[in-house]
Order: structure tokens, then C-alpha cells, then sequence
């Protein structure tokens, strides 16, 4: 059984129970019977209502223990100090799912979050599993399921497709559902969490992966609760090659605030949640609207893997836009071969044969053009994926006939990614949809979208990421380290620093610098003192013996000035680095995701730019490659304006281990501050001038 088959009673049950049963169909107790009766669930219904004898036209039960046999999935709308008995009754009949409607949990306040921890305590023991509390339900149109009370129903019904969606948020999950049903998109199923006192977002992503009959998965989130479960659902969605797009909102502080407050979730360091989903190829959308655009377009199932965007336009104007948008988004926008451009103009030498494709106004005077120009894009540009741009011509007379020669191309070459930008009527578009192409009226948009599909195919294709090095268990002091005791079990895992002394007087200071050849720098040493530079606690560029035992005496002095009560074991000594590329490295513990690793320039670049990069923990040295050229500085590291290259591969080695020893360090490490490491030019190694430790208490 895989890890999320367990949901299936609840998603996809056959019989239903439904607790504070309404024979009104507009109440919260009586929409779901309702819904389902109108749709002809194929499955067993049961009201309970200890009140009624019918409900609805169906036979109702006074309780839970009369049932004739235990359902599936019991729908839970009874006011919240009933819920306890309610699910207590439930467990014990071994009902497997709950959906519960009910709040008035651990939205509320800290009683409510602790009534809600013993419902599932309950429900736990007894191997029952519940969406919510504070949840709008799920539905799944293809099984007329409807487990919600949204009123999105009494305006219509679900447009039967394959794009799954999973929301924190019942009313915004409906929105999107009835946004996605107006477009005339096919979002037949649609699970809301609430609150997630049991069942988590990403576990409902997971079943959704596992489900044949979901191709594409769209999220909305406030917050992840739970990590274990997420990244084995995106695991699971990767390696099933379904594209998740995700509304992942809170990343404001006033957005993460009204998070907590609505779903009890935790938002967490956004940059941390932007992190995990780049790793498993996730796409984040800017707004509803695009998010629906992407997973639209992602149920033709054309992910390119070296994607690259071939444009045909009856409007140059149309063609400059759709350059800027590609461009923007790193979107390759190759031209056409000399030979083929040269074949088009002898066709219509008024043309532009470039790339973008303007084939002018003379398609409506010569259809046939239309499929000479197409077909030469396909076949000589060799792009995968098309976008053509016609505007109101398909409000033209002359549209079915451009419309057939433009499906003679797509027949022939069927493996492209096609996408329309035309004006036209929801009766259009459908047929259009049903040739098989891919419709949006905004053409910047429909960029957007054909960009994604690029990105989906490039996670899908991507190479099983090497193996995290391997390090022993690292046993962390009860306090923060010096940065002499950091550095030295940073170095049991293979983090190289620069050749350093820990000095006890002044005299064996001087020792150690004269072995280490000037300059050196000197820093504080003391265990209570961990932003040395904040008091005056480091000097740099200390070039002879006189100066050393100057230097000692005034950090023992700053020091005593600056925290009386610290502990001071002396100064640590350490040869001064030149001509590398200052770069900062770091480990921070993640509340949902555990350690996380950071990577990026020193100095302006990570202070000012926040050009920083991060990556769940471990990974191995093609990962930490793969985030050291990412981020906008890296030319700094490559060679840019003659410099020499850094030692980019012992980089990524460093920062490697640094994320395993992360891990090896377990939960009590909070951080790790390496700033600066000095990049050494090509073959010369990287080294760390400091080191800073913190953990919590054993």
C-alpha cells in the first residue's frame, strides 16, 4: 500500500454518513445530501438525526451505533461540544474518515488548538482519520461525491477534467474551483484542510499524485504544517510527472499573521518554502489567475525539455510583446534558419521571418500561407513549443479555413506544444480546445504558461541528485562553541578554516603568528561573546610581533568593557587570507523543514542584494554546484572581467558537507554562521576565517 492510500476512504469513498443531517437543503447539515441526491451518488447515504425519520427522502438514523454497517466517510455538522462524543462514536464504529465541518478549534485560541489535539488523539487511536476541523470538505464530481457545504453549486457544476486541486483555504479552494468551472477548465476534484489537525495539504497532494485520473495538481497554501509528508508527496508527483502550480501566500508579515490567525498553520520563512519547491520542480504562480493559465495548459501533458518558443503573428506590435515576456522569463527565442527565412520571403517578402514569425494580414487573402509559414517554423525552426497570435481573425470569416490549415501542421508534428492567443466566443475556444490546442486570449500570458511547461519537463528530466556525504554523528557541546571549538568539529566533517591558533597569552600569540607569516587577524576568544566584530572583538591585517601583543591586550580590554561577565580564554590567531571571493555559508533550522542551508557573496551582496541562495539539508556536491551558480553574483566566482576562476568545486564540496554535517548534528543545532569563506582561485581550496555555532539546550 503506498504512503498515502490511507486518504481513499475519505476522498473516494462509496458510503457516506452525514452527523447533524439537515432536511434543508441550504443548511450547512443538508447541502452535502442535497448535492449528492442531485448528482446520484452511486454509493449508501445515512443522515443522522437523533430528531427525524426521513431526511431528504432518504431513511435517517438516530445514531451513530444504529447504522446498518459503518461507513466510510462520516461528514461531521454538529455544534462543537458535541463533536467529542460524536467522534468518539465514530472511532468506535469503525468508521475509517471524518470530514468536519464544524470550528470553533484551534483556529480560535490556545483551548481550542487543545480540544482539537485530543479529537485527533481520539480519532488516532482508533485508526480514524479527519479533514479539518473548520473545513469546507472535498468533492470529486467524477464520483458525485460533493462533501462540502460551498454554495459554488447552485451556479452550476464542475467541467469535467483532470486537474486536481488541494486548498488550506475551503472558501478560497472553491473560488478557485468556480474560476476554473466560468474558464471552462476541468477541475473535477477539489479537497479543502482547514484547519489540518490530522490530514495535511500535502498529504491530499500525494493521493492526488498517486490518483490515475488527476494529470495536474493546483495548490493553495498559507502555511505548511507538516514537512515529511509534503516532500513525499512531491516526491511521489515527480516522480509520476504531474506538475504541481502553487498559490503559496503568507509571505508578508502581515500575510503570514492573517495565516496563523485563519488556519492555525505555521507559515514559516517564506524563502525556505520558495526553496523546497524549486528543489521538486514546483511552480509558484503569482495569482489565481495564472495559476489556473499554467495548470490549464499542463493538462496537454507536452512538458519540453529544452524548451524553446516559436512565434507566428499577424501583428508585429503583438510579436515585440511577446519577445519582451520571453525574454524576461528566460524563455528562448531562437531565429528561424537563414534558408528557411529566405524561402518566406519569396512568399511574401513584405514579411517578418525572424522570430517572431509575422506572416502579416496576407493569411487572409492566402490561407494557405498559413500552413506553409507554421509548418516551416515546426520543421526548420525545430521549436518546441508554438504560439500563434491571430487576434480577432478567428472572429473572421476566413477563421475555419485558417483554423484547418493551422490543424493540418499540429496533426502532422503532434509532439510540439501548441498554444493559440485568439478572441473568440466559449463555443470557439472549446472546439479549438478540442483540435487540441491550448487557448488564451492574452498572449503575454500565454507566455507565462508555455514557459512553465518548459520548467515541468526540465524537473521531470532532471537527473537523480548525487548522494550527501557521509558524516559521523556529531556530538554538540551543552553551549555555543568558541569559534576555535566550532571550527574544530567543522573540521571532523571536512570544513577546511585557515591555518589558527587559540592563544592563552600574548606570548604564544606571537608564536603562532610568526608560524603563520603576517599579516594575521585576531579575534576574541570567548564562548558568550558571539558577534565578535560588534565590540571591536576582531583586528585585521596585524603585521608584525609588536603589533600581536598590542593587539591582544586591547581585545581583552574591548571585551571586558563591552560583556564584564564573559568568559575569555584568550584570542584566536589566524593566518589573513588575500585574493579569494569573500562567500558566506550557513545553516539554519528550518521549524517545518529542519536545517537549511544558505549560500552567497560576502559582503553588499548577501547585506544589501540579499542574493542568497537556500536548499533543504543534506544534498551532495552536484546540489551546492548547482546553488553556487545560481545566484545573480556567480559570475564573480567564474571568471567575470578577467578575474580568475574560484575553486568552485572545492566550494560546492564544502557546502555539501556543511548541509550533512547539519544533520549529523541533530535537533539541537540552531545555526551556522560561516562569513567569510574565503573561494581561493581554481585548485587552491576554500577555507573559513570564521566560524559561529549556536544550539539550544541539551
Amino acid at each position: 500500500m503506498s504512503r498515502f492510500a490511507g486518504l481513499t476512504p475519505l476522498l473516494a469513498p462509496r458510503s457516506v454518513a452525514v452527523l447533524g443531517a439537515s432536511s434543508d437543503p441550504t443548511r450547512i447539515g443538508g447541502r452535502p445530501i442535497a448535492y449528492m441526491r442531485a448528482q446520484n451518488f452511486p454509493g449508501a447515504l445515512y443522515p443522522v438525526n437523533p430528531n427525524r425519520a426521513e431526511i431528504q427522502g432518504l431513511k435517517a438514523y438516530p445514531s451513530v451505533a444504529d447504522l446498518p454497517e459503518p461507513p466510510d466517510v462520516a461528514i461531521v455538522a454538529v455544534p462543537a461540544e458535541l463533536v467529542p462524543a460524536a467522534i468518539e462514536d465514530l472511532g468506535k464504529r469503525g468508521v475509517k474518515a471524518v470530514v468536519m465541518f464544524t470550528a470553533g478549534f484551534a483556529e480560535m485560541d490556545d483551548a481550542g488548538a487543545a480540544a482539537q489535539d485530543r479529537l485527533i488523539a481520539v480519532a488516532r487511536a482508533h485508526g480514524m482519520r479527519i479533514l479539518g476541523p473548520n473545513c469546507l470538505g472535498v468533492f470529486d464530481a467524477r464520483r458525485s461525491y460533493y462533501a462540502t457545504f460551498s454554495s459554488s453549486f447552485d451556479s452550476g457544476w464542475p467541467v469535467p477534467g483532470r486537474i486536481g486541486i488541494a486548498s488550506q483555504s475551503g472558501a478560497y479552494g472553491t473560488h478557485l474551483y468556480t474560476l476554473a468551472r466560468n474558464r471552462g477548465i476541468g477541475a473535477s476534484l477539489c479537497v479543502m484542510t482547514g484547519n489540518e489537525g490530522d490530514v495535511t495539504v500535502g498529504e491530499c497532494i500525494g493521493w492526488l499524485a498517486e490518483n490515475p485520473e488527476v494529470d495536474v495538481i493546483a495548490v493553495y497554501a498559507e502555511g505548511i504544517r507538516e514537512a515529511p509528508g509534503l516532500v513525499a508527496a512531491l516526491q511521489a508527483a515527480r516522480a509520476a510527472k504531474k506538475p504541481i502550480v502553487m498559490q503559496k501566500v503568507g509571505h508578508s508579515e502581515l500575510g503570514g499573521k492573517a495565516a496563523k490567525s485563519h488556519t492555525a498553520s505555521i507559515a514559516g520563512d517564506d524563502a525556505v518554502t520558495e526553496a523546497v519547491m524549486q528543489e521538486f520542480g514546483v511552480f509558484r504562480a503569482r495569482n489565481s489567475e495564472e495559476m489556473l493559465d499554467i495548470a490549464h495548459t499542463a493538462t496537454r501533458k507536452i512538458y519540453p525539455v529544452r524548451n524553446t518558443l516559436g512565434v507566428i503573428t499577424v501583428s508585429g506590435g503583438a510579436g515585440v510583446l511577446i519577445s519582451d515576456v520571453a525574454e524576461h522569463l528566460g524563455l528562448p527565442m531562437p531565429e528561424m534558419p537563414p534558408d528557411a527565412q529566405a524561402r518566406l520571403r519569396e512568399l511574401v517578402p513584405f514579411c517578418g521571418p525572424r522570430n517572431p514569425v509575422d506572416a502579416t494580414a496576407q493569411v487572409s487573402n492566402d490561407v494557405t500561407l498559413v500552413k506553409t509559414f507554421m509548418e516551416s517554423m515546426v520543421r526548420d525552426g525545430g521549436y518546441a513549443s508554438v504560439l500563434g497570435f491571430f487576434s480577432m481573425t478567428a472572429s473572421a470569416r476566413r477563421w475555419p479555413a485558417i483554423r484547418e490549415q493551422l490543424n493540418l501542421v499540429r496533426a502532422e508534428y503532434p509532439d510540439r506544444l501548441y498554444v493559440l492567443s485568439v478572441i473568440v466566443p466559449p463555443e470557439g475556444r472549446n472546439e479549438l480546445e478540442a483540435d487540441g490546442w491550448v487557448v488564451h486570449e492574452d498572449p503575454t500570458r500565454a507566455v507565462v504558461a508555455i514557459d512553465a511547461m518548459g520548467r515541468f519537463g526540465a524537473a521531470f528530466a532532471a537527473p537523480a541528485p548525487a548522494a550527501a556525504p557521509i558524516v559521523a554523528q556529531v556530538t554538540l557541546p551543552g553551549t555555543a562553541p568558541t569559534e576555535a571549538e566550532a571550527k574544530r568539529l567543522l573540521a571532523a566533517a571536512g570544513i577546511t578554516s585557515a591555518p589558527e591558533a587559540a592563544c592563552a597569552t600574548a606570548g604564544k600569540a606571537v608564536a603562532a603568528a610568526e608560524r603563520f607569516g603576517f599579516p594575521v587577524v585576531l579575534k576574541i576568544l570567548s564562548p558568550d561573546i558571539v558577534h565578535k566584530s560588534e565590540i571591536g572583538g576582531v583586528l585585521l591585517d596585524v603585521g608584525d610581533a609588536g603589533a600581536v601583543r598590542a593587539g591582544f591586550d586591547l581585545l581583552l580590554q574591548r571585551a571586558k568593557a563591552a560583556v564584564p561577565e564573559a568568559r575569555i580564554e584568550g584570542v584566536l590567531v589566524a593566518k589573513q587570507l588575500k585574493g579569494g571571493v569573500e562567500c558566506i555559508l550557513g545553516i539554519n533550522r528550518d521549524p517545518v523543514f529542519g536545517p537549511m542551508a544558505m549560500f552567497g557573496l560576502g559582503g553588499i551582496f548577501v547585506e544589501v542584494m540579499k542574493d542568497v541562495v537556500f536548499h533543504r539539508c543534506p544534498f551532495g556536491p552536484d546540489v551546492a554546484e548547482t546553488m553556487i551558480r545560481s545566484i545573480k553574483g556567480a559570475p564573480l566566482l567564474l571568471g567575470a572581467r578577467g578575474r580568475p576562476k574560484a575553486d568552485v568545486k572545492a566550494l560546492a564540496e564544502m557546502l555539501s558537507r556543511l548541509s550533512a554535517f547539519a544533520v549529523a548534528a541533530g535537533d539541537r543545532l540552531q545555526s551556522i554562521d560561516l562569513n567569510p569563506v574565503f573561494a581561493m582561485p581554481e585548485g587552491e581550496g576554500v577555507f573559513a576565517a570564521d566560524a559561529v555555532i549556536e544550539v539550544t539546550g541539551r
